[in-house]
């Protein structure tokens, strides 16, 4: 029997992103967030309240980048979803985490996470529900540690996690459970 939980965001499994970006003076702020995932072959959406310092670091600068957060990373992750830029001055610098500057947008790039997608922002919409950003990807970087031995990126290595709306944990993913467009080819036959 079903039982009906009311209206919530109950999706599972939702991504962590890590989304960077520069303030005054080329103060690194990294925002750790849900709401947002890739929208198109080369376009990304991120749903942000207006609020946030980095809503305000992307309309000023138009580029992020957007790393997906490893588990060696957890803590750190966390805490930048805990900490509010726009109240801690010193809060990337708390991790001991490093960022160098992207060369294709004006945005850093935090080294420890294994892949980071480099964005400019293509269209910033203001809803009754919020901001959402769109942002062009105009480049993919990834640690050599999570490729293949093909150059792509092998899912198993990244040690990526998701967020748990639920009950707000974390959990790893990585393993294969079956093959895209080839499990469901069964079906196609009947």
């Amino acid at each position: 029997m079903k039982k009906d939980l009311g209206v919530h965001p109950y999706l599972f499994p939702m991504p962590v992103l890590m989304i960077a970006t520069y303030g005054e003076n080329e103060k690194v702020d990294v925002m750790n967030m849900a709401w947002g995932g890739i929208c198109s072959n080369n376009m990304v959406a991120l749903n942000i309240s207006e609020g946030h310092k980095t809503t305000k670091n992307i309309k000023k600068r138009g580029a992020f980048t957007l790393s997906v957060a490893d588990t060696e990373h957890l803590d750190e992750s966390d805490f930048f979803g805990i900490a509010s830029g726009n109240k801690m001055e010193d809060k990337f610098e708390r991790t001991n985490m490093h960022a160098v500057k992207s060369t294709k947008v004006d945005a850093p790039i935090i080294e420890e996470y294994p892949i980071t997608l480099e964005c400019k922002v293509a269209e910033i919409q203001n809803e009754f529900y919020g901001t959402r950003v769109l942002g062009e990807i105009v480049n993919v970087i990834a640690d050599e540690k999570v490729l293949d031995e093909n150059g792509k990126v092998d899912p198993t290595k990244l040690n990526a996690f998701v967020f748990d709306q639920y009950q707000n944990g974390y959990y790893k993913i990585g393993e294969k459970v079956g093959k895209a467009w080839d499990n469901g080819e069964k079906f196609m036959k009947k």
